[in-house]
């Protein structure tokens, strides 16, 4: 018997953190629930793994029996949303059979034994260190976009931790950009490892915005661990060769633009909707002393826009995917960026005007003679 009454707030804000790590498909039924144990010190503890991600956090319960179960995610996490009122009682019998009650709603749904249930991988023996959380969440939000979503590489389906000298470099490349984001931190060892993007998206959805808050990574040989706001969030890292991301950013360029981000970015967009998942085609972009003009032409028709900018160096036209090059100018978060292209075949490097705290690449697109 397990029998516990809890907040219904409480318990639907857990669980839309927890089910995000709860397995979809899988031959092990367990994987598609949520573990719940219910505590004598007057707590339950929700948990969601699929072995390769996992988040689990505690909540305050009046716990009459202490036990633990696994539930069915969806529906479970779909009953405690609609529930009447604020609280919800929990009663599990011997055969598991759960009973659901707020107010005047009642629900008798079936859970399972947790036996199956794995556990965290262990992390006794890990290196720790801390990191504000809005600046682990602004650093993943610049960076994220570049993450290959091809199985290809699998090294490059996440990003790369490299730290050295109290330097974070937090590095994510797919073979046609790379988002490099630096900033010093309070950490004596150098590490590098590599978090998978998906475990990345989940933790930068649960940081928050309060600087004094922290967020400690509990690093081991095979998992880390994110401790944050009442969340413990465990993946797997990535294993293999990550690209030599330093030898891959060009040196030096023959053409520096200094661009209102929001106007440039408004150009490509407007350029841009001649282009869909069916028809695509490269913006011709061409950079002549000071003037931008960009041009795209498919089967639906030619769009044209141009604008102004602050322009030293050779004139040139360049091509780029237009998604790759608003991907980058969107994470940037500046109002101004300083272009800087070394030719029509290069990679486009873009900076902020002052110092070096990101670095983004988009490689241009090979252009076909067009006759006017």
């Amino acid at each position: 018997m397990i029998s516990f009454t809890v907040s219904r707030t409480a318990l639907s804000e857990a669980l839309s953190v927890v089910t995000r790590a709860v397995s979809g498909r899988t031959a092990l039924a367990a994987l598609e629930g949520v573990h719940i144990a219910a505590l004598p010190t007057g707590h339950i503890t929700l948990t969601g793994y699929d072995l390769e991600l996992g988040i689990s956090t505690q909540i305050e319960a009046q716990v009459e029996q202490a036990g633990q179960m696994v539930i069915g995610a969806r529906v479970f996490h779909d009953i405690v949303r609609r529930m009447p009122e604020e609280r919800i009682a929990v009663k599990v019998d011997e055969g598991y059979l759960t009973e659901l009650r707020s107010g005047g709603a009642a629900f008798n749904i079936l859970a399972i034994s947790a036996d199956d249930f794995p556990e965290f991988p262990a992390t006794a023996e890990a290196e720790t260190f801390t990191l504000p959380e809005p600046l682990l969440k602004e650093m993943i939000d610049q960076t994220l976009f570049a993450v290959s979503a091809s199985d290809t590489k699998p090294v490059h389906t996440g990003s790369l931790f490299d730290i050295k000298d109290g330097v974070l470099n937090l590095v994510s490349v797919d073979g046609y950009r790379l988002a490099l984001r630096r900033e010093p931190i309070s950490c004596e060892r150098d590490m590098r490892f590599i978090v998978p993007g998906k475990a990345l998206g989940e933790l930068a959805r649960i940081l928050g915005d309060d600087p004094e808050e922290m967020v400690t990574l509990e690093l081991s040989r095979r998992h880390i661990v994110f401790r944050t706001g009442g969340y413990r969030m465990v993946s797997r890292l990535i294993e293999g060769e990550f690209l030599n991301y330093k030898a891959a950013i060009p040196d030096g360029f023959s053409t520096e633009v200094i661009v209102n981000v929001r106007a440039f970015s408004d150009c490509i967009e407007r350029a841009s909707l001649l282009i869909s998942d069916r028809i695509r085609s490269p913006l011709r972009i061409s950079f002549e002393q000071g003037d931008i003009r960009i041009n795209c032409q498919t089967a639906l028709g030619r769009a044209y826009d141009e604008m102004q900018a602050e322009q030293t160096g050779d004139d040139l036209e360049i091509g780029f995917n237009n998604r790759y090059l608003l991907d980058a100018l969107r994470a940037s978060g500046c109002d101004t960026l300083r272009l800087e292209i070394s030719g029509p075949l290069s990679p486009m490097k873009l900076r902020p005007l002052e110092g070096d705290a990101f670095t983004y690449l988009v490689l241009p697109v090979r252009l076909q003679r067009t006759a006017d």
